[in-house]
């Protein structure tokens, strides 16, 4: 294969880095005038890109088997494509404000590099390609976590996230010097038939994936969470909360079926400690939250305990539901933050005990926050509760009955405090609620998709147990 044919199965990344580079000129020569442009042009161009990433092509590998590309792998980030673009509608608001609004061509660039390090994450084929991709990934979100430089609490959520994300790697790093030790390459289609479930490799196993649980938040990786989505502008939370975790979970998913599948009864255990720990912690955390960004922070520490549990049953079926889950976390996940978004550029107001009354001046934004946490909670008939649906089934497919009676005890914990916000904005009422709030048309559209998300593919659930799920290709 020549130089050139390399880069044909690497279109996504080829595609993002075009628009990466035309942004970064445009933001360069533009001027302040031109700069007011930015935001429809960015929006057009890489709407452009995520449609053209959504196209499938014939799998194959480069670069000597360092990247190999799936169809399944098109599906993925195309996922997190639609959720970036999501995050870039809903950033209108806060870069409109004169002290962060000439840190918008900084703000675009820089997330898309870190989504470009997702992309070689989950294209991966070695595991030096997967670190770089990590760190590509990891570097560039603590700098846009600490963008709010007048804030003590940014600047300190950017310092703790960078210090965690560097131990992360570094115990990563070190599992991957022992698996190479142990086993001679880094490839992934060379270790499976090395890897003997000898002790040294079980314990390289144990260093790597803890590195990969801080990404996905998954307990006892967890601490940095609250702190971090707290202190970020809450576009780069809702970014971390979804598109972050949603590329590690695949990731983590990935190399437990195609490099550790001598292994699974190990990991296997080790993932049904960490999904009861996740599950149950993130739920008893949240009970206790009145900041709603940290209540979303530990909310998606158990929503990742939910995804593992569709990792666990190592069958084409649990990776289908997976992805499912992952759609359905986007939409939901990102109804809600655009709602606080809206309301905490416009008021400055992060308190659940702030949204008391909030139906009786802000009835659009007070039934798109109701549907995000039906959804998230698992009420029937919003996506969220066919996506758990889906993933309990998997599980019980291959025998985790207890697991699953865990994890549906959790649900019904979890329902009490959605509801919570739903009943402060419903029912409770308020002095001071919140005035009636105009979003700008990003956020309306953004809205509107979210919305539209939860809603149709709740439908297609109904449907969905009379279709054959497509099995992905691995």
């Amino acid at each position: 294969m020549d130089y050139i044919s390399n880069f044909l199965f690497m279109r996504s990344e080829v595609s993002l880095l075009a628009v990466m580079v035309f942004l970064l000129l445009f933001d360069l020569i533009a001027g302040k005038k031109g700069m007011k442009y930015f935001q429809p042009i960015a929006l057009i161009a890489f709407a452009a890109h995520t449609i053209w990433t959504f196209v499938p092509y014939e799998a194959g590998v480069s670069f000597g088997g360092m990247y190999d590309y799936k169809p399944v792998m098109t599906i993925v980030k195309g996922i997190l494509n639609i959720a970036t673009l999501i995050v870039f509608m809903q950033a209108k608001e806060v870069f409109d404000t004169e002290r962060q609004g000439n840190k918008r061509g900084e703000f675009y660039f820089l997330t898309m590099v870190t989504l470009l390090g997702m992309y070689f994450m989950i294209s991966s084929g070695h595991f030096l390609m997967l670190f770089i991709g990590l760190e590509m990934a990891s570097i560039p979100l603590a700098t846009i976590v600490a963008m709010e430089k007048f804030s003590k609490k940014s600047a300190e959520a950017g310092a703790k996230y960078i210090l965690l994300a560097a131990f992360s790697s570094g115990v990563m790093l070190f599992g991957i010097s022992y698996l190479y030790g142990t086993v001679g390459t880094l490839y992934f289609t060379d270790m499976p038939n090395l890897i003997s479930a000898n002790p040294l490799q079980i314990m390289a196993f144990v260093f790597f994936v803890a590195g990969l649980f801080f990404k996905v938040s998954l307990v006892p990786f967890h601490l940095w969470a609250a702190d971090v989505y707290e202190g970020a502008p809450t576009n780069v939370t809702a970014y971390l909360s979804v598109v972050s975790k949603g590329s590690a979970v695949f990731v983590l998913m990935l190399l437990l079926y195609k490099v550790f599948g001598n292994l699974i009864v190990q990991w296997q255990g080790i993932l049904f400690a960490v999904i009861v720990l996740s599950i149950t912690v993130g739920n008893l955390f949240a009970l206790r939250q009145d900041n709603i960004k940290r209540f979303l922070a530990f909310s998606s520490i158990s929503q990742a305990g939910y995804l593992a549990l569709g990792i666990i049953s190592g069958t084409a079926f649990g990776m289908t539901t997976m992805i499912y889950y992952i759609f359905v976390y986007v939409f939901s996940n990102l109804a809600a933050f655009g709602v606080i978004s809206s309301i905490e550029n416009k008021t400055g107001k992060v308190n659940i005990s702030d949204y008391k009354g909030l139906y009786s001046t802000n009835p659009k934004l007070s039934f798109i926050m109701m549907l995000a946490m039906f959804s998230l909670g698992g009420i029937p008939i919003f996506a969220g509760f066919f996506s758990k649906f889906f993933i309990f089934a998997a599980a019980l497919e291959k025998g985790f009955y207890v697991l699953v009676l865990i994890a549906v005890i959790n649900t019904i914990i979890s329902l009490y405090y959605y509801l919570l916000v739903v009943k402060a904005m419903f029912i409770d009422s308020s002095d001071n609620p919140i005035p009636t709030i105009q979003t700008d048309n990003y956020n309306r559209v953004s809205l509107f998709i979210c919305t539209a998300g939860i809603i149709l593919i709740g439908l297609f659930g109904v449907i969905m147990d009379k279709i054959e799920l497509y099995s992905f290709g691995m």
